[in-house]
């Protein structure tokens, strides 16, 4: 078992190996193969077919098996690397730590949200974005949205989505809004005054690559959604009676058939059910300070 630290408390020589690892996998190619499998699984109610990496009951369990895959990739490289957690309702500033010049870099400039700091800056000549629908070759952020501010989500927002003791309701989509844990955090339908758009919300806050269905071609994804995974380890410890929904296979006269996986269903493209994913203690812990 390992462990996985919150990225305030990496040293430096910690900060090094895990951005040495994550540009050989993408000198390699392995990289990119991550930004088009979560481009490929972004699917949408208004699209046909499975729904498994977002607006689904799967939104936790495929990303938890995304970062254990991606974190086995990168201890390939560097065997000590895990993947850190960024708390966002503590570390919210533009200059906080994970936003440092010797980590992810900064904020993008004004004139066309270029990143210009940092490994991943494209002056560096090891960062060029190729898998998209954007033309730009470089990465590119826009911390709080500026021509729409938001702020990232705070604590109490946070701990009042934590008190849902639902995991999902139908139709299990982005319209499920009423109840349910997995869309109070994944945050569609529930607006800001709400204290809602909590994972959204943060996309939104970074901006540039980040807001679109490759968003992990910027690196800071990683670190998101280790954050998310410990959420979700959170909150099956606050509730232990409250699983995964749904538990069985929809029926067949339900509209949401074969668009939804159930708790013994397999998830593609590794064929790992979410019963699989939901103990991993045996595997990881978090550091949790």
């Amino acid at each position: 078992m390992y462990t996985r630290q919150n990225q305030k408390n990496l040293t430096s020589s910690q900060r090094a190996k895990f951005v040495r690892a994550i540009l050989k996998l993408k000198s390699k190619g392995i990289y990119d193969d991550f930004v088009r499998m979560h481009g490929r699984y972004y699917v949408s109610d208004g699209d046909t077919g499975l729904r498994v990496g977002h607006m689904a009951p799967t939104f936790f369990p495929w990303h938890r098996r995304l970062l254990l895959e991606f974190e086995r990739q990168l201890q390939a490289v560097e065997p000590s690397v895990t993947l850190p957690y960024w708390d966002w309702t503590r570390d919210n500033s533009k200059t906080s730590s994970i936003w440092a010049s010797d980590f992810l870099g900064g904020d993008g400039r004004a004139s066309d949200g270029q990143v210009m700091t940092g490994p991943f800056a494209y002056s560096g000549g090891k960062w060029p974005i190729s898998v998209g629908v954007t033309e730009e070759k470089y990465l590119t952020r826009q911390f709080g949205r500026p021509d729409r501010p938001i702020g990232l989500p705070t604590k109490a927002e946070l701990d009042k989505a934590m008190q849902d003791p639902v995991y999902d309701t139908a139709p299990w989509n982005s319209t499920s809004s009423t109840r349910g844990f997995r869309n109070r955090l994944e945050g569609w339908t529930v607006g800001e005054a709400q204290g809602g758009l909590l994972h959204n919300r943060v996309h939104q806050w970074i901006g540039g690559h980040m807001t679109g269905a490759t968003s992990p071609n910027d690196p800071v994804f990683w670190l998101h959604h280790a954050f998310i995974d410990l959420i979700w380890q959170r909150w099956q410890r606050m509730h232990p009676k409250s699983g995964y929904l749904p538990a069985r296979t929809l029926a067949a006269s339900d509209p949401e058939h074969g668009r939804v996986i159930s708790f013994g269903e397999p998830m593609p493209p590794w064929n790992t059910k979410p019963s699989e994913v939901m103990d991993v203690q045996k595997i990881y812990r978090y550091e949790e300070y």
